[in-house]
C-alpha cells in the first residue's frame, strides 16, 4: 500500500510499506460518488508518471519521490505548475470533480543501472532548462514593453523636434556611424545577452526605467571593487546597455560594474533623471555585497550627459547631508571617487552650443525645466555658491577626463569645472587626451583593441594600493580588435557626436 500525503507546507513522499502484491486500481462503481478523504485529487499526467520511478535495488520496498522547491536536486523533477498544484491541494479537495482510486500500483523495476543514471541526469537538467525558459520569456516580455515605451516616446519627441535639417542630418549620420561599428556592436551584444557574467535588468526602483545591469568578474571568491556607471545619450537616448563595452572591460579586470538606467526626456526631466540615478546608487551601496561587491570600494562614473547627471546627483546628495532632517538612503562618503568622462557641468554656457549641434534650445530648456533652473542643474555654478561650500568639502576625489577635439561638449567644460572645484577646496584631477573626440574615448578606442588609455587611467585609480591587482593589470594581455581600422577611421570622421 502507498501512503501519499499532500499538504500546503510539506513535500510529498510516496513510500511502500509492504512487499505483498498490490491489488489493481480501485475505481468507484458506476453511479457512486467518489470516495472523499482516503483518495487524492487527479494530478497532472506528468506528475503521475513520475510516481512510477524504478525501485531501489538495495531496498525494493522503498520508492522515494523527493521534490525540493526549487533547488538543483537531481530529483527535482516536477514542473512549476505541478508544485503549485500540490501546495494548493488538500487530501479532501477535488480540483476537477474527479478522483483516482488508491492505492497506486508500483511496477517492478526493469531498468539497468546505466538507464537509471541517464534518467537521473536528465531529471537534474530539467530545472535549469525551465529556469532558462522562464528567464527568456521574462527578457522577451521586458524587451517588448521597452520597445513599446521607446516607440511612444519617440513620437512624442518628434513632436518637439519638428522638421529641422540639423537633427535630421545628425540622425542620418548616427545611422551610418552605427553601421560602421556594427561588427563590434554585434560581438558586444552577444556578450551582453548570452554571457553568464551579466545580470540584466535588476530592479532598483518602482519606475519603468528603474533597472540596472551587473557585469561580474569570473572569480568572486573575495569582495571586488564596484563601479556605478551612468550612461550618456544627450538626456534623450540614454540606455543601460550602452555601458556593455565598459562593463566587459572592467569585469575582465576584477571590477564589478553596475550600469544604471534612468528615465530619459520626454519620459522625465532632469529632476527625474537625478532621482533615478540617486536611487540606483543607493541600491548599489546597500545591496552590492549580495553580488560579491565590496561596499567600501564603490566608484561613480558618468559619461557625457551621464557625467552631468551623476555630478548633479552627487552634489545634491552632499547638500542633503549638510541639511537638517534629510532622510537619505546612501552617503557621499560611500563613494571612493567620481570619474566624469566628456561631461558638461555648466549648462548655462552650453545652451547655444547644443542648439547649433541639433539639440534645440526649446527642447534643452524643457529637459532642464526652464531657463530659470539652469543654475540649479549646473554643478560648476553650484560649487561656487557660498551656501554650498560645506557640501563641497564632503565630495570624494574627482577625476575629469576629456578629449581635446571633442565637438559635442568642448574640453573647456571639464577645465572650468576643475578650476571651480579646486577653488572651492575639492580634490580634483584633470586628464586631457590629445586628438580624441567625444566618442573616441568611449567607443572607437575600446573597439580598436590594444592598450586603452581611458581604461588604464580608471583602473589605476580603482586598484591603487592593491599590489596584487596592479600586478595582474600589468600582466593582462592587450584586448583584441573588434572592428577593422579603416571602419574606425570612417566612424571617427562621420560621428555625429
Amino acid at each position: 500500500m502507498f501512503s501519499f500525503t499532500v499538504t500546503s507546507s510539506s513535500i510529498p513522499f510516496i513510500q511502500t510499506f509492504s512487499q505483498t502484491p498490490h491489488p489493481p486500481l480501485n475505481h468507484p462503481p458506476k453511479g457512486q460518488n467518489p470516495t472523499p478523504k482516503n483518495q487524492i485529487t487527479r494530478l497532472n499526467p506528468t506528475l503521475l508518471s513520475l510516481s512510477l520511478l524504478p525501485l531501489s535495488p538495495m531496498k525494493p520496498n522503498l520508492l522515494p519521490l523527493s521534490i525540493s522547491t526549487p533547488s538543483m536536486s537531481t530529483t527535482n523533477i516536477l514542473r512549476e505548475e505541478d508544485q503549485t498544484l500540490l501546495s494548493n491541494s488538500s487530501s479532501s479537495s477535488c480540483l476537477e470533480g474527479e478522483t483516482i482510486g488508491t492505492p497506486l500500483v508500483a511496477r517492478p523495476s526493469t531498468y539497468s543501472g546505466q538507464q537509471r543514471r541517464r534518467r537521473v541526469a536528465s531529471e537534474a537538467s530539467l530545472p535549469s532548462i525551465s529556469s532558462r525558459r522562464h528567464s527568456f520569456r521574462r527578457d522577451v516580455g521586458h524587451a517588448a514593453a521597452e520597445t513599446y515605451l521607446l516607440t511612444r516616446l519617440t513620437f512624442t519627441l518628434l513632436r518637439y523636434l519638428g522638421v529641422g535639417y540639423r537633427w535630421i542630418t545628425k540622425f542620418l549620420a548616427l545611422g551610418c556611424y552605427a553601421m560602421l561599428l556594427m561588427p563590434g556592436f554585434l560581438q558586444v551584444g552577444y556578450y551582453y545577452y548570452f554571457s553568464s557574467q551579466v545580470r540584466r535588468s535588476v530592479v532598483y526602483g518602482e519606475q519603468p526605467r528603474n533597472r540596472l545591469d551587473l557585469y561580474l568578474p569570473f572569480n568572486v571568491d573575495e569582495p571586488k571593487p564596484v563601479v556605478a556607471f551612468v550612461t550618456g545619450g544627450a538626456w534623450i537616448i540614454g540606455y543601460k546597455a550602452w555601458g556593455a563595452l565598459l562593463g566587459q572591460q572592467l569585469a575582465e579586470r576584477d571590477v564589478i560594474v553596475a550600469c544604471i538606467d534612468y528615465r530619459n526626456f520626454p519620459q522625465g526631466t532632469i529632476s527625474d533623471m537625478m532621482k533615478d540615478v540617486s536611487q540606483g546608487i543607493s541600491f548599489i551601496c546597500n545591496n552590492i555585497a549580495d553580488y560579491g561587491g565590496d561596499p567600501n570600494r564603490i566608484y561613480l562614473i558618468g559619461q557625457s550627459a551621464g557625467a552631468h547627471i551623476a555630478a548633479c546627483a552627487l552634489l545634491d546628495q552632499a547638500i542633503k547631508e549638510c541639511g537638517e532632517g534629510e532622510n537619505t538612503t546612501w552617503s557621499v562618503s560611500q563613494i571612493k571617487a567620481y570619474f566624469g568622462i566628456s561631461g558638461g557641468y555648466n549648462i548655462s554656457s552650453l545652451v547655444d552650443h547644443f542648439h547649433q549641434r541639433g539639440l534645440y534650445r526649446s527642447i534643452f530648456l524643457s529637459i532642464m525645466e526652464g531657463e530659470q533652473s539652469l543654475h540649479r542643474f549646473s554643478p560648476e555654478i553650484m560649487v561656487q555658491d557660498p551656501s554650498t561650500r560645506h557640501a563641497v568639502s564632503l565630495l570624494p576625489p574627482i577625476l575629469l577626463l576629456h578629449g581635446t577635439v571633442d565637438y559635442s561638449i568642448p574640453s573647456d567644460a571639464s577645465k572650468t569645472f576643475a578650476d571651480a572645484l579646486q577653488s572651492a577646496g575639492a580634490k580634483v584631477e584633470l586628464i586631457l587626451y590629445d586628438g580624441k573626440t567625444h566618442t573616441d574615448l568611449f567607443l572607437q578606442d575600446p573597439l580598436r583593441g590594444g592598450v586603452d588609455e581611458l581604461l588604464r587611467d580608471i583602473v589605476a585609480v580603482i586598484h591603487a594600493g592593491d599590489e596584487v591587482a596592479l600586478a595582474k593589470d600589468a600582466m593582462a594581455p592587450p584586448r583584441r580588435r573588434l572592428v577593422p581600422e579603416f571602419m574606425l577611421k570612417l566612424a571617427h570622421n562621420i560621428s555625429p557626436f
